[in-house]
């Protein structure tokens, strides 16, 4: 393992828990358009956005990058839910849509630091048969995500992962685990960030919470990033001088740095902030991961 993984930009490495979800079939762009919060028709074929999918009350279930292979191919990069149980979830939707749903156990999804090879911006690069690579750069450096046959894949590599999460961390990409899934909602994860939700196209789960918070001005929390002197977990309680502010959303960690995103008022008083007890120092958001 490398004791300095920004020294390898060229290498790929496994991204443990990345998961791909395929929708194949006529259907399968309507589907997706139906059911996710971001506007599927309003992209073209050959590129991608981030998206994700709603309960009913408009907290997010999951969040992936969308790739918009053709209108008869969608492919779902998933970074964290569980994305075994997120396909049979969707299953319960799919009533007489022409449209069907896989765990792609055959492709794994890899990182690189560096330029992407081919891909740039929301262009999606390669060929769904082989490999397919998206952009995945931001203000703080540039990255590659790639979508492999499994008898290709690189090495899983933890110090390289880590970087990796980190890097979504500080371009307000929420990592979220399992006890964060339902919590929220796009706009209190500032999803308007990453243009990762629709407010103009047609019914999906959880459109009129968005649509109405958006219209009427009633988002009055948001992410902030903290960076602390040790790890703090998901869920944990993010303090002021004298209340409670917010709650973790998501955190990550390489050994040495540890950030953590966290749900907070958007109008709040400026001051100490602490988590676990632990002092946590707000730092600002970088910017350029929008699709």
């Amino acid at each position: 393992m490398p004791d300095n993984p920004q020294a390898l930009p060229g290498q790929a490495f496994a991204l443990p828990g990345q998961r791909l979800i395929a929708l194949e079939g006529r259907d399968a762009a309507a589907f997706a358009q139906a059911q996710f919060m971001n506007d599927v028709k309003g992209l073209a074929d050959g590129h991608w956005q981030w998206s994700g999918w709603l309960t009913p009350k408009g907290r997010v279930i999951a969040l992936f990058a969308l790739l918009r292979l053709s209108d008869q191919r969608i492919w779902l990069a998933v970074p964290d839910a569980d994305a075994a149980a997120l396909v049979e979830a969707l299953k319960r939707f799919v009533f007489r849509s022409k449209v069907a749903i896989e765990l792609r156990e055959d492709r794994v999804i890899e990182g690189r630091f560096g330029a992407p090879e081919q891909a740039a911006g929301a262009a999606v690069a390669g060929d769904a048969e082989d490999s397919l690579e998206i952009d995945m750069s931001g203000d703080g450096a540039a990255r590659a995500l790639r979508i492999v046959p499994a008898a290709q894949a690189a090495a899983a590599d933890a110090a390289l992962a880590a970087q990796w999460a980190l890097a979504d961390l500080r371009h307000g990409l929420p990592r979220l685990p399992a006890s964060q899934a339902e919590q929220w909602t796009p706009q209190q994860l500032s999803l308007d960030r990453l243009r990762g939700y629709s407010v103009k196209k047609g019914c999906y789960p959880g459109q009129e919470i968005v649509a109405r918070t958006h219209f009427l001005g009633k988002a009055k929390r948001g992410l902030a990033l903290f960076a602390g002197p040790a790890p703090v977990e998901a869920g944990a309680e993010v303090r002021g001088e004298s209340a409670a502010l917010g709650t973790v959303a998501a955190s990550a960690s390489d050994g040495t740095t540890h950030l953590a995103l966290a749900v907070l008022p958007l109008e709040r008083a400026d001051g100490a902030a602490s988590i676990d007890a632990q002092p946590a120092q707000e730092i600002p958001l970088l910017d350029g991961l929008a699709r």
